[in-house]
């Protein structure tokens, strides 16, 4: 049985999976439909092996939604480019455990700029390289796929990762946030284990039923955790 701290479960939209010809309108869609944040992935084809966007498009989208743009940045170095980020209006940002020769300078930067903290996992990164900054974060992120590309499998590995990382956390108000292939099927694993933050982009994107999908994997987490978890 995991223990838990109480929190609300999140549900963030990777627009990584929405239609990029009319990208503003399908944030405002998936607004409407019940997600809690715009999750808004950045790749830079150097640390992982795609590109997607930079700060002009954060900043292009920003006036669609009033909702918490949740910025994972797969890039490397990050330091230079996170005032950008802030500039263009994220209200969080994850870098990840490597993107940086000096992690804890990093977090101390996205700090200064106003902006919430976070360090991003990939499945081979151990939870210890998060012990030494775990009380600047405000969350640590799970990847339970390998970072670069949309809509890959769930690694069912990393349900113990998080365990380790929900004991980790004890009673700091710490979320855990994890990203890669959360459907409907893999958020009551992760829920149970410890998240409560669920990325989801084709989770939410494919069929076009947004409301629906983001209620269904909401009330899957929910369950799951009411059911496994003491809190």
């Amino acid at each position: 049985m995991t223990q838990v701290i109480a929190q609300d479960i999140v549900i963030a939209a990777s627009i990584l999976s929405a239609d990029f010809s009319k990208l503003g309108e399908e944030i405002r869609a998936v607004d409407e439909a019940g997600c809690d944040w715009i999750h808004i992935d950045i790749m830079d084809g150097h640390f992982v092996p795609n590109i997607t966007m930079g700060p002009n498009v954060v900043r292009a989208i920003r006036p669609h939604t009033k909702k918490p743009f949740d910025v994972h940045l797969m890039i490397a170095s990050c330091d230079p480019y996170l005032a950008d980020f802030a500039e263009a209006g994220a209200d969080m940002v994850t870098v990840h455990a490597e993107a940086g020769p000096h992690l804890d300078r990093s977090i101390q930067l996205i700090r200064h700029l106003g902006m919430k903290a976070g360090v991003a996992l990939t499945p081979s990164t151990p939870e210890s390289a998060i012990e030494y900054v775990l009380d600047k974060l405000d969350r640590v992120l799970v990847m339970t796929v390998n970072p670069g590309f949309g809509g890959q499998s769930f690694i069912p590995a990393q349900l113990d990762k998080i365990c380790a990382i929900r004991n980790m956390i004890g009673d700091r108000p710490i979320q855990i946030e994890v990203d890669g292939g959360i459907h409907v099927k893999t958020a009551p694993l992760v829920a149970e284990a410890g998240a409560n933050v669920l990325v989801s982009g084709s989770g939410v994107f494919d069929g076009g039923d947004y409301a629906g999908n983001i209620k269904a994997i909401r009330d899957a987490a929910m369950v799951a955790r009411a059911a496994g978890a003491v809190t």
